[in-house]
This record gives structure tokens, C-alpha cells and sequence, in this order.
């Protein structure tokens, strides 16, 4: 294995924090240098946007892990979004960003502090975006940093490489890296923004030691992930998953596997040779990917970032031994991911049992046990949100429980958000086809839903028909993450009590709602037989 860190993380880790200063005409000096925001403070909090944490990777930095900021001289005007990552977008799909448009120039941060001056030291919340590793964007409304800075608190969002830049993998790549890795670069760009955080956040009036790591989706992957790798697991202090963990949900490729599919795309794309990659627009690279089919670019076993599998970093207790709050949605995915379209009877839930597990379907269907139509629903949909997502997030606080030293929240979201409607205009993702057939009524919580409300952004997002319970729903679940940013602990005056999840408890967790409520985990057994099916 090899130990040795990139001159980013080096330099970021041996330079000390800036010295606090004063906040001056809405200018704050970083490690590279001046920034200024002429955007007047609102509530209370400036906000910094498109600083930038690493160099453009162009060029002969496509694909390279992030080299360190270029300083400058004079101001740099930070009013304005940088660009989100190069990426596609699906009919329909749920994002929606402030930005200007897409560039493979992207690695920005953004920060709202409510600091008065530099000499502060608030807790800093740092929020990683989700879309599968291959979508989104830190200035898209949900995320935005306000609501909680109004909480005292410092937030930071960040753009990482997706996709084809943030996840290819090459022998090339491997033999020009003094690591013998390659891809995961979006991973690295996270991990780089962490470093960039804790040598600068100071300035801001954050405090480098009391760093709480956010992301939903692929950002909870990313979470659990930086948890683990040896290049960002002493850059944090707390960590809060939502819907996502790198055990089972979108896992890492071996590297050689990876650098297979990579050659793969070379040839595909007609550039045989990284040279002839590097070579290509950002725009042919995308419309390459996009011919690919059936090849999707994400997260590599590389040895490097990842030095071996998340399991057995966490088995063996060389994780961030820092609190964890963690969770899924009712309805991750709904129960015509395991019925199709057959009807919901007991026998086709049978069946298709049998089709997704073969010989080991008598153990899963010991654990979902449905008698009548709505059961057979209820059991469908929990059983294809633990495929998709939920069993690898409760898989993750169980291993954090066993060896992370630290309290373990768990919590289970049931509030249904609203119809989303697509906004019109620019940054808007397209609406679906017309012949598209509706989506069926909601069971549960969707994939995502809670994001919005967590972040205290239900204002912001005009896509939905908010109502008062929407809003209470939100103060309320803000209230547990502001405390748990602040102390590691989400308890607090006027709220009910959340318990920590530990087996002389009963395993409790907190059901989220108008009105929550402490319960036993009652997936348990289902998430324990599906455990056992994963390692046979």
C-alpha cells in the first residue's frame, strides 16, 4: 500500500490555520489570498461563493488529483456561483442550480458565516451534494448555507468532478500516479475541500476542530467514505449520513476492473491513448460517455483513497472515531422495483423474491412475511429501499457502533414532501415526456425529500406546494442537526428525546414526522437477514 499524501493534502495539513483577523469591508484574507463579497449580509451572514479549493482540472489535470491553489494577487470577487461539474441531465430529473452553467472548471466552495470577526470559532457544517456521483451541485437551492448559519454555525458547500471526470480510471492514469491509483477524483476533490477548510475556515470564524461532514445519497456515500480514508478521516469531527453508506449502495470497482472499462471507453471514444483523452473537449469527452450505455463511472478501489474496503477499514476500527447521525427515507424506492407490474399478491411477491435472490430467497422470505395485498406493497417497498440504499446505512451505523467509540443516532424519515413541479427557465431540468406515465401515489418518504428541511431551505425551494406541517417537520428536524453540529448530540430543549442507538437500548431510533417518537428498529431482522444473504 502506498502512504504517501499529495502536496495538496501535505501543504494543507503542515501549514498552520491562518491567524484570526477581523473582518474588513467584507473581505477575508485566505491562505492564497483575498477574497471579497459585495452581496450584503442577510439575517445576519455573509456569504463567500466560488472560492476556489484546488486548481481547474484542465488540461493536463484532467484526471489528476486536485493540485493545490494558484495564490493571486489584488481581490477576488466572490458574489457568484462557480459552475457546476460537467454532467447530464434526465427528463425530470430534481436539480436545480443558481450558477451560471456547466464547466469542467468547477472546484469551488461556498461559505455562509454569521461571524462578526475572524476571532470566532463557531462549529462549521461542510455539506457534500448526492446524485448517484453523477450529478449536482453546491449552489443548488437545497443546500444553500443560510438557514443553518443563522444557527451559529458555519456552512460550507463544494463542487466535486462526477461521472466521467470525477470517476475514470485508466492503467495510464495508474502508471503516471506516484500512488499507483487512479479514479475516485471526485472523492479526492471532497477530501482536498476538507483540507482547504481546515486552513482556512478560521478566517471565517469557523473552527478547524469542529468540522461536521454532511451529504445525502451519494454525499452520505461520500460520507462514510471519507470516514474511512486515511486522507480525510483526521479532518473531521462529526458525521451525518442521510441515505447512503459505501457498503452495499453504489460500492467501489477493483481498480483493475476499472481501468478495464476505462481502456474500454478510450477505445469507444476513439482515443486509444490518455494523451488522446486528455486531448478531447469536455464536451466530447461527455457526449463519449453518454454512448457508452451500460457503463457508468463511479468509485474505484484504488489502495490509495481507498486503501481496501470500507468493511474492513470500519471492522477494524480505522475510521473517524467521531459521533454519527444517520438514516433512510420510508420509501428510498418504491415496491414496483422488486413486484414490476405484477400484481400485488402474495405469490408474485414470492416470486419475485425468488428471481432477485435464487437459492437464497427461503432466508429473505423468513423476514418478509406479507399476507394481504397492502402488505405485499408495504413489504415490496421495503424491501427495494433496503436494496437500493437503506440496509447499507444501517449496515454503516452498526459497524460505526461496534468499533467508532462514539454515539450512533439513527432516525427513520416518513414526512411525504409535496408534488414537485419543474421550474421553468434556465438551470431547470427538463420535464418529462409527455407520454410519460404518472408516478404513482407515495407510500412513504421519497429518496432526498428530507433535504430541504434538514437544510431549513423550504422557502428557497419553490419546485413544491409547502404546507404549515411541512414547515413545522423542518424546524424541527433543523433543530436536531444544528445541536448535533454543535455538540454531537441532536438533543435539546423542546424536542422530543432522541436515544442513542446501542443494543442494552433495543436499538432505538427516532421516527421523524409531525410528530416524532423514539421505537425499536423494527427493519432489524429484515436488514440482519439481508446481511447474512450479502455474505454468502
Amino acid at each position: 500500500m502506498h502512504t504517501r499524501k499529495p502536496a495538496l493534502f501535505a501543504l494543507a495539513l503542515c501549514v498552520a490555520a491562518l491567524p484570526s483577523q477581523l473582518f474588513s469591508a467584507d473581505r477575508v484574507k485566505t491562505a492564497n489570498g483575498v477574497i471579497e463579497t459585495s452581496t450584503p449580509p442577510h439575517s445576519g451572514v455573509r456569504i463567500f461563493k466560488a472560492i476556489p479549493f484546488a486548481q481547474p482540472p484542465v488540461g493536463d489535470l484532467r484526471w489528476r488529483e486536485p493540485q493545490p491553489v494558484k495564490n493571486w494577487t489584488g481581490v477576488r470577487k466572490a458574489d457568484e456561483f462557480g459552475p457546476h461539474c460537467m454532467q447530464r441531465l434526465g427528463p425530470g430529473a430534481d436539480y436545480w442550480f443558481r450558477d451560471k452553467g456547466m464547466s469542467e472548471d468547477c472546484l469551488y466552495l461556498n461559505i455562509w458565516t454569521p461571524a462578526k470577526s475572524g476571532k470566532q470559532r463557531l462549529p462549521v457544517l461542510v455539506y457534500i451534494y448526492g446524485g448517484g456521483f453523477q450529478n449536482g451541485g453546491g449552489s443548488e437551492p437545497r443546500y444553500d448555507g443560510e438557514s443553518i448559519a443563522r444557527h451559529g454555525i458555519v456552512a460550507v458547500t463544494l463542487n466535486y468532478r462526477l461521472n466521467v471526470f470525477g470517476f475514470f480510471a485508466h492503467p495510464e492514469l495508474t502508471k503516471e500516479s506516484p500512488h499507483h491509483a487512479s479514479g475516485n477524483y471526485g472523492l479526492l476533490d471532497q477530501a482536498a475541500a476538507l483540507a482547504w477548510v481546515q486552513r482556512n475556515i478560521a478566517a471565517f470564524g469557523g473552527d478547524p476542530k469542529h468540522v461536521t461532514i454532511a451529504g445525502e445519497s451519494a454525499g452520505s456515500i461520500s460520507v462514510s467514505a471519507l470516514m474511512a480514508s486515511p486522507l480525510s478521516r483526521n479532518l473531521i469531527a462529526g458525521a451525518i449520513g442521510e441515505s447512503g453508506a459505501m457498503f452495499s449502495s453504489l460500492p467501489p470497482r477493483p481498480l483493475e476492473q476499472a481501468e478495464k472499462d476505462g481502456a474500454n471507453f478510450g477505445t469507444a471514444a476513439g482515443a486509444a491513448t490518455l494523451a488522446a483523452l486528455r486531448a478531447m473537449t469536455a464536451d466530447q469527452i461527455q457526449a463519449a460517455a453518454a454512448k457508452t450505455g451500460g457503463m457508468r463511472f463511479s468509485t474505484t478501489l484504488d489502495g490509495y483513497f481507498l486503501p481496501k474496503p470500507l468493511a474492513d477499514i470500519y471492522e477494524a476500527g480505522e475510521q473517524a472515531k467521531v459521533p454519527l447521525l444517520a438514516g433512510s427515507n420510508s420509501e428510498e424506492m418504491p415496491a414496483r422495483v422488486v413486484l414490476g407490474q405484477a400484481e400485488p399478491t402474495v405469490d408474485n411477491f414470492i416470486a419475485a423474491v425468488k428471481r432477485l435472490y435464487g437459492d437464497h430467497a427461503p432466508e429473505v422470505l423468513k423476514a418478509y412475511t406479507p399476507s394481504t395485498p397492502d402488505e405485499v406493497m408495504e413489504a415490496a417497498m421495503q424491501l427495494a429501499s433496503a436494496r437500493f440504499i437503506a440496509h447499507s446505512t444501517w449496515k454503516w451505523t452498526e459497524l460505526q457502533l461496534k468499533t467508532g467509540g462514539k454515539p450512533v443516532y439513527r432516525y427513520f424519515y416518513t414526512r411525504i414532501r409535496p408534488k414537485f413541479t419543474p421550474p421553468a427557465g434556465e438551470g431547470a431540468a427538463p420535464a418529462p415526456p409527455a407520454n410519460m406515465p404518472p408516478m404513482p401515489a407515495p407510500r412513504g418518504a421519497s429518496h432526498s425529500a428530507e433535504i430541504q428541511y434538514a437544510m431549513g431551505n423550504l422557502d428557497l425551494d419553490t419546485r413544491y406546494a409547502w404546507e404549515p406541517d411541512d414547515h413545522k417537520v423542518s424546524e424541527t428536524l433543523q433543530a436536531y442537526f444544528v445541536n448535533f453540529i454543535k455538540t454531537g448530540d441532536p438533543n435539546g430543549k423542546g424536542l422530543v428525546e432522541w436515544p442513542v442507538y446501542k443494543a442494552d437500548a433495543g436499538y432505538q431510533r427516532l421516527r421523524i414526522d409531525v410528530k416524532c417518537q423514539a421505537e425499536p428498529e423494527s427493519d432489524r431482522g429484515r436488514y440482519l437477514a439481508l446481511d447474512a444473504v450479502a455474505k454468502q
